[in-house]
């Protein structure tokens, strides 16, 4: 099966993977210049970026799910709130006129993961 697995920044391995950890992720590799990290079938792997200025980060990526507004819960019961400034956040799944939904989380490092169910 092919499959794409998102490279994105982590100011420091240890504070990302407690955040993703909270809501399933768990940690398949980690040495010091990347690590991985998955849950079910979502891989997103991770580089050291230890300067990154997470209010100025453009990075991004798209998690194409069968059930986005249950990912969506198991983050929002993890801790993680509904807010449109500051990082990490959360912003609920809504429905788009293409059919779909999209959702959106914010991690601690300002990345941006769209979080995307297709239309039925």
């Amino acid at each position: 099966m092919d499959h794409a697995t998102p490279n994105l920044p982590s100011r420091d391995f240890t504070t990302t993977a407690e955040f993703y950890g909270r809501f399933g992720f768990t940690e398949n590799w980690r040495d010091d210049n990347w690590m991985i990290l998955e849950r079910g079938g979502v891989t997103l792997e991770f580089f050291p970026h230890p300067e990154l200025d997470p209010a100025k980060s453009s990075f991004s990526c798209c998690l194409r799910m069968d059930d986005v507004q249950s990912f969506f819960e198991d983050i929002l019961r993890s801790g993680v709130l509904e807010k449109t400034m500051g990082w990490p956040r959360l912003h609920r799944p809504k429905a788009e006129e293409w059919g779909g939904k999209v959702g959106a989380l914010i991690d601690p490092d300002g990345t941006l993961l769209r979080l995307i169910q297709e239309a039925d």
